[in-house]
């Protein structure tokens, strides 16, 4: 057995059970090993930042990491920005990359590089493997670092000689996966505390407090001790829909998210921290609260909200709580394309359990107030700002979810990004539905530039603007494998949206807005 053959073993034993890649020569080996010996799902992406996107999607479903394979250095970096919003979103992924082998890395070949540097940046766990001897043994300490609470990167660097060496050794068991932490009693009776005897107190929930039995224990307590509940703005995996509370996020806009907040002057922080912007402005705060308001911390983002929230019900003897009817499911909307109306659109036809992979940006900042009538779901959001995630997260999200429907809400400039993922929506023949919010330009910067206090002129607006020539999703997709269509109203978008729904592949929708 060889080192490539040992790592392919261990991870199996390990539970990682799909390999999102992009190989090059130095991986060789790893390919081979993944051809002989069967068990691993193997998915090509043909861009590295596909490939890390689609592993994130796959945590953030599967519950589980994915092995992803990347060529050297410059492949990582290739996927840096996808596992920055993965780390952000706190997923777990087993990075493997290639390197060049270990007595050919002192003559400097053109594809030596820093690769430990790139990847410290993104990962909790970083180790190089020395020799073939070593590689199971790494391999099931990273699959053991990725599989911590609530979800870490750990990249294994594996020199090619690593790989083709005999491992006498062999491959390594599976190692046990640390529990989560559980909640400090005393922080449990001080948030009860606080709870009784303040007013104006808001329950933030982010991360792993974000599912629906997690949602509903922090219901319980926000009707019974009257503190209002809100999720953080940006998070991995998101339960909705009617029978789940209809919480808002903290908005994205300063202005808009200092109002929404101003009425509290105590924040208890579940799987979350204080609300902080996204960049900085002039004049503008960096928390997005009161200056006097008192963070109070239930748990952190690694510990079990479920013990925690259980406990602190308890401890409030909360008894249960109704949740609010969200009202009737809409009917499709008409007419030219609005945010509100797209929201409308999507709540009245989703099929039951979809999932949306959400890179709508600046367009969809509204969609959760419309949708919480919908059937139950799960939104994906883009958690570390590095646009390009939207196409590989709904692809790996499919992967990790077999047979739900997915729908891509994606914005066209972030969508140019990460365009080859719809090759591997085709090529899986995935349940994609992706929805292009085609207005040829990066709206958001149009807002950012004014939040800066910037008056941009003809230069700047030039480098805003997709226009000249326009994009062509329809000719885009279809290049791809992907069949696809256009349309500038939102009752032809319903009418596509239908049609996908009733197909097994994938399907591109461009709704000029």
């Amino acid at each position: 057995m060889n080192g490539a053959e040992s790592l392919v073993h261990t991870l199996l034993a390990s539970g990682v059970e799909v390999c999102f890649a992009n190989p090059g020569t130095s991986e060789m080996h790893f390919v081979a090993a993944l051809d002989r010996i069967p068990g691993m799902r193997c998915v090509l992406g043909l861009q590295e930042n596909v490939v890390t996107g689609m592993a994130d999607g796959y945590w953030r479903m599967a519950g589980k990491p994915a092995a992803t394979l990347l060529h050297c250095g410059p492949g990582l970096a290739n996927g840096l920005a996808n596992i920055h919003n993965a780390r952000r979103a706190r997923s777990g992924m087993v990075n493997c990359v290639g390197d060049q082998a270990t007595y050919h890395r002192p003559f400097d070949a053109p594809l030596t590089a820093d690769t430990e540097g790139f990847a410290r940046g993104v990962s909790a766990w970083t180790r190089t493997v020395r020799r073939a001897d070593e590689v199971g043994r790494d391999a099931a300490v990273a699959v053991q670092a990725a599989r911590t609470s609530p979800g870490q990167v750990a990249t294994l660097i594996l020199p090619s000689d690593t790989c083709w060496d005999e491992a006498t050794v062999g491959p390594a068991a599976a190692l046990p996966v640390p529990a989560a932490p559980q909640a400090d009693p005393m922080a449990i009776r001080n948030a009860a505390r606080v709870l009784r005897d303040r007013k104006d107190v808001l329950i933030l929930l982010g991360g792993l407090a974000l599912t629906a039995e997690a949602q509903e224990l922090a219901w319980r307590i926000a009707a019974h001790t009257g503190a209002a509940l809100m999720a953080e703005g940006s998070n991995g995996r998101f339960e909705r829909g009617r029978g789940r509370p209809p919480l808002e996020r903290v908005p994205y806009p300063v202005d808009v998210a200092l109002e929404a907040l101003k009425p509290y002057t105590t924040i208890v922080l579940v799987n979350s921290r204080m609300p902080v912007g996204f960049f900085a402005y002039p004049g503008k705060p960096s928390l997005h609260c009161r200056e006097d308001a008192e963070a109070v911390l239930l748990t952190r983002y690694e510990a079990d909200p479920i013990q925690a929230l259980t406990a602190l019900a308890e401890e409030l003897r909360a008894p249960a709580a109704d949740l609010p009817d969200p009202g009737p499911r809409p009917e499709p909307a008409r007419g030219a394309p609005t945010p509100e109306g797209l929201a409308r659109t999507l709540a009245a036809l989703m099929p039951d359990e979809a999932i949306v992979a959400d890179e709508s940006v600046s367009f969809g900042r509204g969609f959760f107030k419309e949708t919480h009538c919908a059937p139950k779901h799960d939104w994906l959001q883009i958690t570390g700002g590095a646009i390009g995630c939207g196409i590989p997260l709904a692809t790996g999200a499919a992967v990790g979810a077999p047979g739900r429907r997915v729908i891509n809400l994606q914005a066209d400039g972030s969508g140019m990004y990460t365009l080859q993922g719809l090759w591997t929506q085709a090529r899986e023949k995935l349940p994609v539905t992706t929805i292009v919010l085609s207005n040829r330009k990066y709206a958001i910067l149009l807002g950012e530039y004014r939040g800066v206090g910037a008056n941009p002129g003809r230069t700047a607006m030039d480098m805003m603007d997709l226009g000249n020539p326009d994009l062509d999703w329809v000719k885009l997709a279809n290049g791809m494998g992907v069949e696809a269509a256009k349309t500038a109203t939102l009752e032809g978008c319903a009418d596509l949206m239908k049609q996908s729904f009733s197909r097994e592949g994938p399907f591109v929708i461009e709704l000029e807005i």
